[in-house]
């Protein structure tokens, strides 16, 4: 899903839509290399995204591979393509199942719908972005999206100055999210994939009934590692959900009340 305001909006929407056929074919050809832990830099444009997004995590010691920002990275490519063609634009966002690029002009305004709880297909609220602000990318990872996670986070929604460090940094916060249970079941991501970049990694397949304690021990390993990320300019605030129980680091932006 994408949408732009101002000056040739409706250029810069084709724009994005001429771009994204090319995409994949080309991150195909680069799939092997990008499945592996952070290393040689890729030749594609999207790839390099993912790469130059995830080297900073991996030189703080993360496992970490660029497939953690690929989301992230199409839908900063797409938001590039829209702005190249229409320099006039005021506001445009790019939603890539939950990655989003986002951007607003000096004196605009964004608001983009939260769900508290991802698994449900309505929001708890709004998150206004202003222009200047310095945020230009959103994400949310979790037990319940579309990747394996190794943590047991219900939700954490990173902000970023681009989609794809708020998706390479929301993979690694919410694997942090974690706590040893029994009530935490896990198996190797490759018998689940065989082509997962996780390889025999374990990975979160379901999460019973937590005490108290659980989840608060899980929620501050998550914000440990988020607070980390925020000292070193990597991200600008972070959002935890786990059974209802919640941390939000960072930049203080209020959620606005659903229409």
């Amino acid at each position: 899903m994408l949408r732009a305001w101002g000056q040739d909006a409706a250029l810069a929407e084709q724009a994005a839509l001429t771009r994204f056929p090319s995409i994949l074919p080309v991150l195909v050809d680069e799939l092997t290399l990008l499945r592996r832990p952070v290393g040689d830099t890729p030749q594609g444009p999207v790839a390099r995204r993912m790469h130059a997004a995830c080297a900073p995590f991996a030189a703080r010691g993360a496992f970490i591979t660029p497939m953690a920002a690929v989301a992230g990275s199409v839908a900063d490519e797409l938001l590039a393509a829209m702005r190249a063609a229409a320099p006039g634009l005021t506001r445009a966002f790019v939603n890539n199942g939950g990655d989003i690029a986002v951007f607003a002009a000096p004196g605009e305004s964004l608001a983009i719908g939260l769900a508290l709880d991802p698994r449900l297909a309505t929001f708890d609220g709004a998150l206004r972005l202003r222009g200047g602000d310095g945020v230009g990318g959103i994400a949310t990872s979790g037990r319940h999206g579309r990747s394996f996670s190794m943590g047991i986070a219900d939700a954490v929604t990173v902000l970023a100055r681009d989609a794809a460090a708020a998706d390479a940094a929301a993979t690694l916060i919410a694997n942090a999210v974690d706590v040893d249970s029994p009530a935490v079941t896990r198996a190797p991501a490759d018998s689940l994939d065989p082509d997962s970049d996780l390889g025999a990694r374990l990975v979160t397949t379901a999460v019973g009934a937590l005490t108290e304690a659980e989840v608060a021990t899980a929620l501050d390993a998550g914000a440990a590692t988020a607070g980390a990320f925020l000292r070193d300019g990597l991200i600008i605030a972070a959002a935890l959900r786990l059974a209802g129980r919640s941390r939000i680091l960072g930049a203080p932006f209020a959620l606005e009340s659903p229409a």
